[in-house]
């Protein structure tokens, strides 16, 4: 008999698959429970006909996360991941023609601001010089430590951070301080665009998010080889190294409590006893299907969810040699289209299109030579009860449309694979509450400081981790929610290692 205290897992998407890894290496005895048949959550993939696909987030920045979990593990991750560097962060298209390359090389990207859109180079330097040291002296504190714990916050550098606050950050929307740094209003688009990297409204969330930028322009953007799953891939070795036991198609049904201690899970009808338990799934469902707390879940809805996604994945029986990995196609009126994302919650007539290409970085593998893999998003509000059939079709001529103008050809006679996630499949898939891809949205002043905890002080023994909870969605911070809350139950847990 094991004399290592159990940690169950609910949810193996990334957040999940983290704190595995990092709870195994704190000494628990850990297993994992996810309702799919498959591990990573929005990180999996799946083949259509000739064509592989990313299903979910297609943007790797800082590989650092990924390393510190291997040398954490004590495993070289050269046995298990590889990555490359990009040249160009992303691809961007106007409507009037007018194309932008952001290349990673800093000098290089200046150069392309001026010659496309009659910007000061400078003042790109100078914003992500500005972008670098907000994120370093104020958005490492949020992203490294738990804003809800004392203990933790004794040891962040708050004196440091509080002297790079700036009162544009706490009182200026982001594209108010984009308007403020650039000549361009083109410019003003491309920086506004970072605030959809948690799903939020560049008019509405707080200057602070101009700290982004320095993920993609000045520690640079990578391709996993093998694409976005290869990730998935590796953090499920490495936790099975690590001794970690998972159970798919096993939806946990209720997590089990006495007084104010977890005691475990209930999965297909059996009680599983734990120590600790982390949910990896959305906070609102935690609360209402997994704890029956129904005035805590409805707390949560408090704060606006961030927006959704609309994708299809299409094989195209063409390469195109002016595509990158990454491309942006814009909207004319981009004030109009968050209007719409946020307000309205409809259709937007003319949505800025993302697409990304993963054959591009392996010709023959992701795609036939020849071919390419599309993965073709359009930002899309919450699931409010939208008819997204209705929608399906809407949206598809509305992107076919957008990209024969700009691209100068037929896009629709080179598709010859097609499959479509809606936010409705998104909420039904991840348990993700509306389709919300990252939770709650970044619309406030506040709103950073108000996501849950990964803890709850109601119950000893609950964490949380993933997307809905601090420090926010996407894959960095999903990974560093496992950090937090690693933190935090190694003190609750009075570890030494």
């Amino acid at each position: 008999m094991s004399n290592k205290k159990r940690a169950i897992i609910i949810g193996a998407g990334i957040g999940g698959l983290a704190s595995a890894i990092r709870l195994a290496v704190l000494g628990f005895e850990v297993e994992v429970f996810e309702k799919n048949s498959y591990v990573g959550g929005k990180l999996s993939h799946f083949t259509l006909g000739e064509y592989i696909f990313d299903a979910g987030p297609s943007l790797f920045t800082q590989p650092e996360n990924i390393e510190e979990l291997f040398a954490l593990a004590k495993e070289p991750i050269a046995d298990y991941f590889e990555y490359k560097a990009q040249p160009v962060s992303c691809k961007y298209f106007f409507d009037d023609g007018v194309i932008v390359n952001a290349y990673t090389e800093i000098d290089k990207f200046a150069k392309e601001l001026e010659n496309a859109l009659g910007e000061d180079g400078n003042k790109l330097k100078h914003y992500l010089n500005q972008s670098a040291r907000t994120y370093n002296d104020i958005g490492s504190i949020f992203l490294n430590y738990s804003l809800h714990k004392s203990a933790t916050l004794l040891k962040a550098p708050i004196i440091k951070a509080l002297k790079a606050v700036k009162a544009a950050f706490l009182f200026k929307t982001l594209h108010q301080v984009n308007e403020a740094s650039f000549i361009s209003a083109k410019t003003v688009q491309i920086f506004d665009r970072y605030a959809t990297f948690n799903g939020s409204n560049p008019y509405k969330a707080p200057g602070m998010l101009s700290l982004i930028p320095h993920l993609d322009n000045n520690i640079g953007t990578f391709y996993p080889k093998g694409g976005m799953i290869s990730i998935t891939k590796a953090l499920y070795q490495l936790a099975v190294k690590k001794g970690v036991k998972f159970h798919t198609d096993s939806p946990v049904s209720q997590i089990k409590t006495e007084g104010n201690t977890v005691k475990g899970v209930v999965v297909n009808g059996q009680t599983e006893r734990a120590d600790v338990v982390v949910s990896n799934m959305d906070v609102y469902f935690t609360y209402k299907k997994l704890l029956n707390d129904a005035v805590r879940a409805k707390k949560i809805l408090r704060q606006e969810r961030s927006s959704s996604a609309f994708i299809f994945y299409w094989g195209i029986n063409k390469s195109f040699s002016e595509l990158e990995l990454h491309n942006i196609f814009f909207a004319t009126d981009y004030k109009a289209e968050f209007d719409s994302l946020f307000n309205t919650k409809i259709l937007y007539e003319d949505p800025t299109v993302y697409i990304n290409i993963t054959s591009k970085c392996e010709p023959g593998l992701q795609a036939p030579l020849g071919k390419e893999n599309w993965f073709v998003m359009v930002n899309a509000p919450a699931n409010v009860g939208q008819d997204w059939m209705e929608y399906k079709d809407l949206y598809r001529k509305l992107i076919i449309d957008k990209l024969n103008k700009v691209l100068k050809t037929n896009i629709e006679e080179f598709i010859e694979a097609e499959e479509v996630l809606t936010p409705e499949t998104i909420e039904s898939k991840t348990a993700s509450y509306m389709g919300s891809l990252y939770g709650t949205s970044s619309n406030g002043k506040m709103a950073a400081f108000l996501r849950h905890p990964n803890f709850t002080n109601d119950l000893k023994g609950l964490y949380f981790v993933g997307g809905s909870v601090h420090p926010g969605g996407g894959i960095p911070l999903c990974l560093q929610s496992a950090k937090i809350m690693s933190e935090i139950v190694r003190i609750d847990y009075k570890i030494n290692c």
